[in-house]
């Protein structure tokens, strides 16, 4: 006997097309991180955008300072929590590990690469490329997003649509809180962004690939 395996994660339509965009979001990062490594000034793209968005003023500044709480440890785990909750609730047991997992790989991978690229923000203790608050928020929403794809069903186009809309939103505001809050450059917030589209996919794969592994063994003895 087998067990039933539980509804994948990542569902075969939009497998292509996010393998497809996480390697291209890896390759983002790494041209990135190469151009911006041990650097601690603003590139001209970072002086331009941030002249838009930096040094937002009241009421703004309370929504960037509520954006970046939920990037902060207290403020994310609660998430999280709800997340995995939520997953739970809906019996998507692979996207309750997803939350927990793909999240804590895309801040991973982006501390890493902090310490790895060395670009500095506010002083040389700030490391800031990439953005882990962006990274967590996309993450999460990309999980989110997964999630609601398996729920409805949805074929290749409306999936991948859905999918991407939901990274675009989540970590579009996260990283203007971070420009606007000084605490990233804008090119950082790109990196933390393309961080979590490269990581989310591959973990999602692997949630998929192992469980399906873990549902094929035989869970008992036939008898003699």
């Amino acid at each position: 006997m087998t067990g039933r395996p539980a509804p994948r994660v990542l569902p075969p339509p939009v497998r292509g097309w996010l393998g497809l965009m996480a390697a291209l979001a890896a390759l983002v990062v790494v041209v990135l991180g190469i151009r911006y490594a041990d650097d601690s000034r603003p590139g001209t793209v970072d002086a331009r955008v941030a002249a838009l968005v930096d040094g937002a003023g009241p009421p703004w500044r309370h929504v960037a300072l509520a954006m970046d709480f939920l990037g902060e440890p207290v403020g994310a785990v609660t998430v999280v929590v709800a997340t995995v909750t939520g997953c739970l609730l809906l019996r998507r047991p692979r996207a309750a590990v997803l939350a927990v997992a793909g999240v804590s790989v895309a801040v991973g991978t982006a501390t890493l690469l902090k310490s790895l690229v060395g670009r500095t923000i506010h002083g040389a203790g700030n490391l800031s490329y990439p953005s882990g608050h962006t990274a967590f928020a996309t993450a999460l929403a990309v999980v989110v997003a997964l999630l609601a794809t398996g729920r409805l069903g949805l074929g290749r186009t409306a999936a991948t649509s859905l999918v991407l809309a939901a990274a675009l939103v989540a970590g579009a505001a996260m990283g203007w809180a971070q420009v606007a809050l000084g605490a990233h450059y804008p090119t950082d917030v790109l990196g933390g962004w393309c961080t979590a589209l490269a990581v989310i996919p591959a973990t999602a794969w692997l949630v998929d690939r192992t469980a399906d592994r873990l549902a094929d063994r035989p869970t008992g003895v036939s008898p003699t």
